[in-house]
């Protein structure tokens, strides 16, 4: 996937003959290149999407919206479709325990809940998490639904069933998950 961000019309030139120099180095080291992947995704307002850019077998397909190692790229970041998908996976994995496990005690929910649900809902969040409100909720309503599974806190408030199970927010899960990269980033341990 290749990523643009068009400043003047030079950039456009610059970006094409970048391409034509990787392929001629991918011909130069006998590397297979299978242009028809390579998409063209543009990160910024106002974009010209009437240049196309091509290589010497066709032109690249330009894209709203790329998967890539599992992240849905949008040209807005706002990583929406992506949050709505990892919702309907979370939901159903929900169901999945709904329907197998009748009587859930804390312990087996926790449990069931950080390896089937929450994997879900926090891959890669470092990269994607929401900053809007509406996101936020929408994904705190995906544990506020999972909590109302076990029975003996069907008449407690959703704070308090975070507390007993000892399982915390999802704006405290994702504080501490930026400090937790901003701790591995600064010193240098991705080098």
């Amino acid at each position: 996937m290749l990523f643009r961000n068009i400043l003047n019309s030079n950039d456009n030139c610059s970006l094409q003959r970048t391409i034509e120099c990787l392929q001629d180095w991918c011909q130069k080291w006998l590397l297979k290149l299978n242009i028809l992947k390579c998409k063209i995704l543009s990160l910024r307002k106002n974009v010209n999407k009437d240049y196309q850019y091509y290589s010497k077998i066709t032109y690249l397909e330009q894209k709203d919206s790329f998967k890539d190692l599992g992240i849905i790229v949008d040209e807005k970041l706002s990583f929406r479709e992506y949050i709505n998908e990892k919702i309907s996976k979370a939901y159903a994995m929900l169901g999945v325990i709904k329907r197998n496990f009748k009587y859930l005690n804390s312990n087996s929910f926790v449990l069931l809940h950080k390896s089937m649900v929450r994997s879900h809902v926090d891959y890669c969040s470092s990269v994607w998490a929401p900053y809007k409100n509406d996101g936020i909720e929408m994904l705190e309503k995906v544990e506020k639904r999972a909590t109302q599974l076990i029975m003996e806190l069907k008449n407690m408030v959703y704070i308090d069933h975070l507390k007993l199970l000892k399982l915390p927010m999802l704006h405290y899960r994702q504080v501490r998950g930026d400090m937790t990269e901003m701790y591995k980033i600064l010193p240098g341990k991705y080098l």
